[in-house]
């Protein structure tokens, strides 16, 4: 694979989710802040958004705004969740992103893989392969990748509740199923912590099948397991903001340009239980700007 251009940081952008309910108008409140691209997010459904306009919209917005950022922001991923494995209307939604991501400039929409509630990895692999199967060459057909979400929902690989993919073990499984290019990971290192799973360690090995990161960190509490083990119920590990966490995101950064990863890394706010309600802003900025500094700060062209 040939290596990507540096410049301007353009290989990397950062950003944050943002909830296509929200409308234009939400992403021109926050754009000022400095964010360089946007997953828009639906639950379940699209919620009755007419994706073509919903584009002609948000392209007229990024056209016109005076970013303080050097470049036009971009929507990075189109992102569909819910259980697209049992949910007819979600993997309707699934097809429907497929159809219109490249009316936002973007090629990847990410998501659940969808599970067989209250069974168990394997027993879902049949399903698997028929849904995302059609959708992967749906997909391919229009240039297209397919990211999953890392996250458990709640479930585990014996019992799961709506997402298959949020182990190693599974990901190899659902890509013998469906062994197609397109299909990767929108990746974050806070759903590995919960497992207590190095995500460095997963990311030197995964890197190439990662589209698209979230941001988003954990803090994990190892004088409560040291003391209580992780079956007391008592909480041992909280979701952060990038930047109040345990990870190191310059490793993290690191790490995706040595495997050429083109793409961004979008915050996903509203979970840090210290930077909430109405620090939520204040928490994300402080993180679009913490990132920014572990993707080597300003850039500098080298002397000619």
């Amino acid at each position: 694979m040939a290596k990507v251009s540096h410049k301007d940081h353009k290989d990397i952008r950062i950003g944050t989710l943002a909830s296509a309910s929200s409308g234009v108008k939400y992403l021109e409140q926050i754009i000022p802040y400095g964010f360089e691209s946007f997953q828009l997010t639906f639950w379940q459904t699209l919620g009755g958004i007419n994706l073509a306009s919903f584009a002609k919209s948000i392209n007229a917005l990024f056209d016109s705004c005076d970013c303080c950022c050097d470049d036009r922001p971009v929507i990075s991923s189109l992102g569909v969740f819910g259980n697209p494995l049992q949910d007819p209307l979600n993997r309707k939604a699934w097809e429907k992103a497929i159809d219109s991501a490249r009316l936002f400039g973007c090629d990847i929409v990410a998501g659940f893989a969808g599970a067989l509630a209250g069974e168990s990895v394997p027993a879902a692999m049949k399903q698997f392969k028929k849904v995302f199967g059609a959708l992967a060459r749906r997909a391919a057909d229009k240039g297209v990748r397919l990211a999953f979400e890392n996250c458990d929902m709640g479930g585990n690989f014996n019992k799961c509740t709506t997402n298959i993919a949020h182990s190693p073990d599974a990901w190899e499984m659902m890509f013998n199923e469906v062994p197609r290019k397109n299909l990767g990971f929108c990746w974050e290192p806070c759903h590995q912590m919960y497992s207590l799973v190095d995500p460095i360690a997963q990311l030197r090995q995964w890197a190439p099948r990662i589209f698209h990161v979230h941001g988003k960190d954990a803090t994990i509490m190892w004088d409560v397991i040291e003391k209580y083990g992780i079956r007391s119920g008592k909480s041992f590990v909280y979701h952060r903001t990038p930047g109040f966490g345990d990870s190191n995101w310059s490793d993290i950064i690191s790490i995706l340009r040595e495997n050429n990863f083109r793409g961004s890394i979008d915050i996903e706010g509203w979970h840090d239980p210290v930077y909430s309600g109405d620090l939520e802003m204040t928490g994300q900025v402080c993180g679009l700007n913490y990132l920014k500094a572990c993707r080597g700060g300003e850039y500098i062209p080298n002397p000619k």
